[in-house]
């Protein structure tokens, strides 16, 4: 065996690669991981310090086995590395009853017999003083629901894959690869290195990186605002996360203070984005856009009228229908692909990992994944 030849390459070494990585790695695999940037860096989409987690499942039943399965990966990473790569809070999903938002936890919480309360919104008033939903609103409370930390979680799964034997290499760009009868090879400008099979992880880069599949994904610039609460965060420390969505059917959510006195609360709009490109995104957040935000908050969270001490950019990758792609991809013998998260991807990371592994390993999978096969977006 060459020492440019591998059982395993993983292409992408964010939130989705970074547990390929490790959940190959553990299983005696050899395994080389790529990426573009360092470790646990900004340019896509796990970062900004927090990611929801929740098992309710607003968007399809369908996710709830796959989120069982991730919670219990998550209190096994947090096990092995003795991080908090994630903390339960409890979660409000609040609007109106027949919205997404609640209509859909519901439907998730009782088809699946999860744990939760309904309250009205004088209750959520009464419980959570922080928050003011307008009358008439109801909310869904999961008190397993929470957040876990993107960089942290990525790094972990990193660090446990190097310690399992995978080989890391970061600022190395992949330029090519091509699946054939017998394995596949991936060009970088640092050489050219062959194995049995490939993972592609691609996050934004998916439409440069999976053009010979036909896999619509539209990338989209989201923007993430802390604001310093008036009267300081401590009434935000020990706080729930939140979705809440209003009668127009735009969602913002939020997270406790967890960045100390002076690292504000965070609150975005989800799905409220401009259509970008890696290479094109405007990285900057303009005042008109924290104003914006600002005075959608407020509406709920009354107190965040101090300035925003913090913001960021990231970016979704859309499938046409907001719902993933993990697949073995006609045509290609040796590929395994994970893409189109589209903003609510990072929960499942590692279970995602391990359907990876086991796609890649075996080309089958005992997790349902029905709902992730691409074959659903092509159009006669």
């Amino acid at each position: 065996m060459s020492d440019n030849s591998y059982d395993v390459i993983v292409v992408g070494l964010g939130g989705m690669g970074s547990a390929a990585a490790y959940h190959l790695a553990r299983r005696g695999i050899r395994v080389l991981g790529l990426e573009k940037f360092t470790p646990a860096h900004d340019k896509g989409s796990s970062h900004g310090g927090s990611r929801i987690i929740r098992q309710s499942y607003f968007e399809d039943p369908a996710y709830v086995p796959l989120l069982l399965r991730a919670y219990e990966l998550w209190e096994e990473l947090a096990g092995n590395t003795g991080l908090e790569v994630y903390r339960l809070t409890g979660g409000l999903f609040m609007g109106a009853a027949d919205s997404l938002t609640v209509a859909g936890s519901l439907r998730a919480s009782q088809e699946w017999s999860l744990p939760h309360e309904m309250l009205t919104a004088g209750d959520v008033r009464r419980r959570f003083p922080t928050l003011t939903p307008a009358d008439g609103n109801v909310a869904l409370f999961e008190a397993k629901a929470g957040f876990a930390r993107p960089e942290m979680t990525v790094q972990a799964h990193l660090d446990l894959a190097a310690r399992e034997g995978a080989e890391l290499r970061f600022g190395e760009e992949v330029q090519s690869w091509q699946d054939g009868p017998t394995g596949v090879r991936v060009t970088t400008a640092n050489g050219t290195y062959t194995a049995g099979q490939l993972v592609i992880c691609p996050g934004a880069w998916a439409p440069a990186l999976l053009t010979d599949l036909g896999i619509p994904i539209t990338i989209e610039r989201q923007v993430l605002y802390w604001f310093q609460p008036d009267g300081g965060t401590a009434p935000f420390v020990d706080h729930p996360i939140f979705i809440s969505e209003d009668p127009a059917g735009m969602q913002i959510y939020g997270f406790p203070a967890i960045d100390g006195p002076d690292g504000g609360v965070k609150v975005a709009f989800f799905r409220k984005g401009q259509v970008c490109t890696p290479e094109t995104i405007d990285r900057t957040v303009h005042q008109q856009e924290i104003s914006e935000m600002q005075e959608r908050a407020t509406q709920l969270l009354p107190a965040l009228t101090g300035p925003a001490v913090h913001t960021a950019t990231c970016m979704y990758s859309n499938t046409p229908d907001e719902h993933f792609v993990i697949t073995r991809p006609q045509g290609f013998t040796n590929v395994t692909v994970a893409c189109g998260f589209s903003g609510h991807g990072f929960k499942f990371v590692p279970v995602v990992g391990e359907v990876l592994a086991d796609l890649a390993v075996t080309g089958d999978t005992s997790h349902p994944i029905g709902l992730f096969d691409p074959r659903r977006l092509v159009t006669a």
